[in-house]
């Protein structure tokens, strides 16, 4: 029993470790998440929320609160294969065959954004630099679970033809000098600037934000808000209409985890428990029969010798004969 308890008591403060080692980890990912990227998982959140009663290749749009009016959300979900034999018209953006996804999924969801007057709001251009259009996101997670939330995104790559990305109500750039440019911001805020395929077209090998720019002396008018507005509260999954969740719901995954590891730990205490009883049980059984047994043969009779009771034979089956007694 004291190994047991020194093993139980060893688990429990391993169990405590690992959870505040996580928590310090979590709390340091938070603090340095970027907030474009606060922003995807806010907004996959939402995307998924559409998922009413989801079918395949059926795009879903999906509400957002009031205050990001004037962002466009939408999801469809397909099958990888779907992806690597036909192409799909999805929004501004044209996603020939071939695409790939890695790591490989059975389902995958395409989640569309259109930022529209909080561009500027969440990316940052060089100097010089304004929008033309909005930034338009794509981005791909896991489809096979509807109801999972802070999903990793999904890198799709276009192995044959690239993504073509279509603007629509482009801006009229004004000043001298102007250049306009395509510009693709990655997962870590980078922007990345590549000419134009043709007039108000784009093209990518894989997901991210999108838009064109123009590089001039002058400002294109556009409209500018404050950086980094609260993020507004997340929706539940189905019933079309949102409420408040609980925000450190992504916290509680090691309070989870250490749970689930305990259950496990009281599991085999029990398992051992419940061994050690039966085998405890199993010998007390087996003297007990022995016991019985002895009491069930052939008695013997008992005589006193002295001050001792002694088992006595009741008589002697066979009587001795003297050799030179025997006659023939």
């Amino acid at each position: 029993m004291d190994c047991l308890r020194g093993f139980l008591l060893f688990h429990a403060i391993l169990c405590i470790a690992f959870w505040v080692s996580r928590s310090r980890a979590e709390s340091l990912n938070t603090s340095t998440i970027l907030p474009a990227r606060a922003l995807d998982l806010l907004l996959q959140k939402y995307a998924y929320g559409a998922f009413v009663h989801p079918r395949n290749e059926i795009q879903f749009d999906a509400q957002i609160p009031s205050n990001f009016t004037g962002v466009k959300l939408a999801a469809v979900r397909l099958r990888s294969g779907r992806l690597r034999t036909g192409g799909i018209k999805y929004r501004e953006f044209k996603i020939p065959t071939g695409l790939v996804e890695q790591p490989h999924v059975k389902r995958l969801v395409l989640v569309y954004q259109n930022l529209g007057n909080w561009s500027s709001s969440y990316y940052d251009l060089p100097a010089g630099y304004h929008f033309l259009t909005p930034v338009l996101g794509l981005l791909a997670y896991d489809g096979d679970n509807l109801s999972a939330t802070n999903l990793r995104e999904l890198h799709i790559n276009a192995s044959h033809e690239p993504i073509l990305i279509r603007f629509s109500g482009v801006k009229t750039a004004t000043g001298r000098g102007h250049d306009q440019k395509c510009v693709r911001f990655g997962l870590n805020g980078v922007a990345e600037f590549t000419d134009m395929v043709s007039r108000h077209v784009c093209a990518t090998s894989t997901h991210g934000h999108f838009s064109i720019v123009v590089n001039s002396t002058r400002k294109a008018p556009e409209e500018r808000l404050p950086p980094s507005p609260p993020l507004p509260p997340i929706p539940p999954r189905g019933d079309g209409h949102f409420r408040s969740e609980d925000d450190q719901k992504a916290n509680s995954r090691p309070w989870k985890f250490a749970w689930v590891l305990g259950g496990v730990l009281l599991g085999v205490a029990a398992l051992v428990l419940a061994m050690t009883w039966a085998v405890r049980r199993l010998q007390k059984q087996r003297i007990t029969e022995m016991e019985q047994e002895a009491e069930t043969g052939e008695a013997l009779r008992k005589a006193t010798v002295g001050k001792s009771v002694l088992p006595m034979a009741t008589g002697i089956r066979t009587q001795p004969v003297l050799e030179n007694e025997y006659v023939p």
